[in-house]
């Protein structure tokens, strides 16, 4: 079995199935190679995340692997006919894989349940459930170290250890063979990152610019796809919180009400928030883009950048509403459209050009003259 990278979740996709008894092939980290083979054997206008996933999925089979798993979707967003797709493409490619989808349950767990078990042999539902809390627990603890990285970046001695020491936690979160031993790991790899605070930043936290990243799940989610915006940002001195976190991304989809728990006044809060803008879903993350952007700038956050796939036509919705959300609240937001031709040194400027107008905004803000006026329209790269 194998599956397409986002972010971490390989490491709760790869647990939930081992638990289960089934063999796991994790394709290579998506890269140029990856990428390029998703690009030769897609559609031109297809998704930028479907070249991606095809990348991964060849990665996998080349590996060994003789069945794809990947989540479902609803709504005008094109996710929910990536299988269809991605599947007769590798058909043609000569691949004779089945291509087992987990759509959202619509409130029902008992449908997911279904798919998972039939996907590891008939397993007994307990033991289904026990393993998808186990690697739910894992996604946790991933999210909690990321956001931890998220506050170091822009006050560690130097670029660079921060990152080693999350990598090093991400490890052995994933080794992590029982919920004692994952919590641990995650409380000690906190700990760990945050000792790479440098000195003579240790009292700087209030003076760090902060940024919300909204935008489309996987370009949110997995570094290569968004060209590791939070990596750049956090060299350039900028704290980025994620709108929406794969932990909670997947309570929201995948799991029914009861066991939504915070998640579910949070996305009662983003409706409300985005209700003088758009009242209704659009698809993907298009009413959360816009219902975020707005809660971040009442928690006070500096800006916000909004990242998608070209075409994308959930985000584009929002797109088209967020410069009127920057107008309203003096929020500046950068939009960032990406797919395989967007240039480093193009998307380079543009983030710095907007970092930069962050810092002047704040400085204005402190000396008690009028800020720089926020973009009133969003900008695009591609």
């Amino acid at each position: 079995m194998t599956f397409a990278h986002m972010g971490n979740l390989w490491v709760v996709v790869k647990t939930i199935l081992e638990d289960l008894g089934v063999e796991v092939v994790v394709p290579p980290r998506p890269s140029r190679k990856s990428l390029d083979l998703g690009v030769r054997h897609s559609p031109e206008f297809a998704c930028f995340p479907l070249k991606l996933n095809i990348g991964d999925f060849i990665g996998g089979l080349e590996r060994g692997a003789e069945a794809v798993v990947m989540v479902g979707g609803v709504g005008p967003c094109r996710l929910g006919h990536y299988a269809q797709v991605q599947e007769q493409i590798l058909r043609d490619l000569g691949y004779r894989c089945e291509m087992i989808v987990l759509e959202p349950p619509r409130g029902r767990l008992s449908d997911l349940l279904a798919k998972v078990r039939y996907l590891t042999g008939n397993k007994p539902l307990g033991r289904v459930w026990r393993a998808v809390r186990f690697g739910l627990e894992k996604l946790s603890a991933l999210d909690a170290l990321d956001q931890a990285l998220a506050r170091v970046r822009p006050l560690e001695r130097g670029p660079g250890p921060a990152e080693d020491v999350h990598r090093r936690a991400v490890g052995a979160v994933a080794a992590a063979a029982d919920v004692g031993t994952v919590r641990r790991a995650a409380a000690e790899g906190v700990r760990a990152i945050e000792g790479c605070v440098s000195p003579e930043a240790a009292g700087d936290g209030a003076a760090v610019l902060r940024v919300g990243l909204v935008g489309e799940i996987y370009m949110v989610e997995e570094p290569f796809a968004n060209q590791e915006l939070e990596r750049r940002l956090g060299g350039l001195g900028v704290e980025v919180r994620r709108a929406v976190y794969l932990s909670d991304w997947v309570r929201t989809h995948l799991l029914p009400n009861p066991f939504r728990l915070g998640r579910r006044c949070r996305t009662s809060l983003v409706r409300r928030a985005a209700a003088p803008y758009l009242g209704h879903f659009v698809g993907g993350e298009g009413l959360v883009s816009v219902g975020e952007s707005v809660l971040l700038s009442r928690e006070g956050y500096d800006g916000v950048i909004h990242v998608a796939p070209f075409t994308c036509m959930p985000e584009i919705v929002a797109s088209s509403l967020l410069p009127e959300v920057s107008r309203d609240l003096g929020l500046p937001v950068m939009s960032l459209f990406l797919d395989e031709h967007t240039a480093e040194a193009g998307l380079v400027t543009r983030i710095e050009a907007f970092v930069d107008l962050l810092a002047r905004r704040r400085a204005a803000r402190e000396a008690g003259a009028r800020p720089p006026a926020a973009q009133g329209k969003a900008r695009s790269a591609t």
